[in-house]
């Protein structure tokens, strides 16, 4: 598809149809540069009828921010979070909640999260609520379901995560069922404060629709190979599937250098989760493999990364569209 003006990673990436027609809209993140004064409240905004990239206004807040979490409800693009970056390295996760109109670009203020997190999921359930998934809060993961109520603009906290707090996780929803997978976790360390260390657990919940803030999770395999950081990943309801691209087997900094010191590479290869039986497919890509991505989005009959980071750990430009068959 039509590259992105610049190249960027870590940006809140979601796709949503506005009377019939289909836009992408790719909010902040990081630029090519990769250190504290490279971090983007840039916003882009691809409109299908034109097969064109255009800028909008800049995410308010008046600073960049990396790991934002995106999601779309009524005809309404929602951008949640994420963290900003001082010289001195330290980071801040971020309250702010804002609406996007992809037609007039303009931005709305909303309710902020009660608790505030990046890093996380964010999935959309009956075009109404979305749900933000663990993620990380200023120094440490939660394993909260925050759920937000696009039409009344309020809060409430949902039935926890089963597993450990995690970051750079990936997951999607299929009808009234969530799964997500990997991420980071925090272990503690004798000799120092604490390891990132990569989590291989997945889990599935199942949305009560008499109690949307009520989700019944169970355990669910691993995928083949090992965990994965910053995947993208979207549910879709063709597949009865949640389709993970990409993403690495070694976590890392904002930069893409692993937290073991080593420089991270992308993983060139796409994973099913049928949502009814657990069980996954594995499928090679045949594109550049990229990581550092914060959602997969649908568009049409394909399934949209747009940015992320390269093998040498640079940002690109490349939009690519899967056109995945079962």
């Amino acid at each position: 598809m039509a590259p992105m003006p610049v190249a960027v990673s870590n940006n809140g990436l979601v796709g949503l149809d506005v009377d019939g027609t289909g836009y992408i809209v790719s909010f902040a993140g990081l630029g090519n540069g990769r250190s504290d004064e490279d971090t983007l409240a840039t916003t882009w905004v691809y409109d299908a009828r034109s097969a064109k990239w255009s800028q909008a206004d800049d995410v308010p807040g008046g600073v960049g921010r990396l790991a934002s979490t995106a999601a779309a409800a009524g005809e309404r693009a929602f951008i949640f979070g994420g963290y900003t970056v001082e010289e001195d390295g330290s980071e801040v996760s971020t309250p702010w909640t804002h609406a996007f109109d992809p037609v007039t670009g303009v931005f709305e203020e909303r309710a902020p999260m009660p608790v505030p997190v990046d890093d996380s999921i964010a999935l959309t359930w009956q075009d109404r609520y979305i749900y933000l998934l663990s993620g990380w809060h200023n120094s440490g993961n939660v394993n909260l379901v925050q759920r937000y109520d696009t039409i009344e603009n309020t809060w409430v906290q949902a039935t926890p995560i089963p597993g450990p707090g995690v970051f750079g996780q990936a997951g999607g929803i299929v009808g009234n069922t969530i799964a997500y997978c990997d991420g980071v976790a925090i272990k503690p360390h004798p000799e120092q404060r604490r390891d990132f260390v990569a989590s291989n657990r997945c889990f599935r919940g199942a949305i009560r629709p008499d109690d949307p803030s009520r989700i019944d999770w169970h355990t669910l395999s691993p995928h083949p190979g090992p965990p994965r950081y910053r995947m993208a990943a979207a549910g879709s309801d063709a597949l009865g599937a949640v389709v993970f691209v990409g993403g690495s087997d070694n976590p890392y900094n904002y930069n893409g250098i692993g937290y073991n010191g080593e420089p991270s590479q992308p993983v060139a290869e796409i994973l099913l989760l049928d949502i009814e039986s657990g069980e996954w497919q594995t499928v090679e890509i045949d594109a550049p493999a990229t990581m550092d991505h914060r959602a997969l989005v649908p568009f049409g009959d394909a399934l949209v990364t747009a940015g992320g980071m390269l093998a040498d750990q640079r940002t690109t430009k490349r939009v690519i569209a899967y056109s995945i068959r079962r």
